[in-house]
C-alpha cells in the first residue's frame, strides 16, 4: 500500500509541471504549448533543484554534476508501448547530440529493476535511474500525467521543452539542437 500511495503521489507531482503547475503556479503560462509540447523562452523557464537517484545499472546520478550541458530527461516505464517504440528515437537523438554537449537520462518509473534492465538492454546506451517509487521525479517537481513523458534542460538547469507524450528523433533532435545552440546566459 505504501508503494501505490507513493506512485499516485509521484504521479501526481510529475503531472504538475507538464500540467503547468509547478509548485502552485501556472509556470507555462507564458510558455508555447502546441501539440503536446511546452516551449519557453529564457525568461520563463522554471529551475530544476537538486536531482540524485541510483542509477539502474549501478552506481549514483547527480544532475549537479552535468551543469553547463543541455539534459533530456524521459521518463519511462518497461511496461509502456509508446516507451517501446520511441527508445529508438531517443537513442538516435542522444547519438547525433552528445558532441554537442548533451546528454540525456532516462527516469524509469513504477517498474522491477529486471524488467526495467531488459527493456534498456540493446535500446539506449545513456543511464537511467531507477525511481520505482517517484521520489525522483518529485525532485524534478514536475508530475507526469502520462508515461512517456520528456524534459530538455538547458545548460543552467532550467527546463526549456516539456513533451507530453512520446516523441521521434524528427520532433526532438530540432528540439535538442536549438536548445543546446543556444549562447550560455
Amino acid at each position: 500500500m505504501r508503494r501505490l500511495l507513493a506512485v499516485v503521489v509521484a504521479s501526481t507531482a510529475v503531472a504538475g509541471v507538464l500540467a503547468g503547475c509547478g509548485g502552485g503556479e501556472n509556470w507555462a503560462k507564458n510558455c508555447t504549448t502546441t501539440n503536446g509540447v511546452v516551449e519557453c523562452d529564457v525568461a520563463d523557464r522554471p529551475q530544476v533543484g537538486a536531482v540524485t537517484g541510483d542509477l539502474l545499472d549501478g552506481g549514483t546520478y547527480d544532475l549537479a554534476n552535468d551543469r553547463g550541458k543541455v539534459v533530456v530527461v524521459n521518463f519511462w516505464g518497461s511496461w509502456c508501448a509508446p516507451c517501446r517504440a520511441e527508445a529508438g528515437d531517443l537513442e538516435a537523438t542522444y547519438q547525433a547530440t552528445k558532441s554537442k554537449n548533451v546528454t540525456f537520462l532516462g527516469i524509469n518509473s513504477r517498474d522491477d529493476k529486471d524488467s526495467a534492465k531488459a527493456f534498456e538492454k540493446g535500446r539506449v546506451t545513456y543511464p537511467s535511474i531507477y525511481d520505482v517509487d517517484g521520489d525522483v521525479s518529485l525532485k524534478f517537481d514536475v508530475t507526469q500525467t502520462s508515461t512517456p513523458a520528456t524534459l530538455i534542460l538547458d545548460r543552467q538547469g532550467r527546463i526549456a521543452v516539456a513533451l507530453r507524450r512520446s516523441t521521434t528523433t524528427g520532433e526532438l533532435q530540432p528540439l535538442v539542437e536549438r536548445v543546446a545552440a543556444e549562447a550560455n546566459g
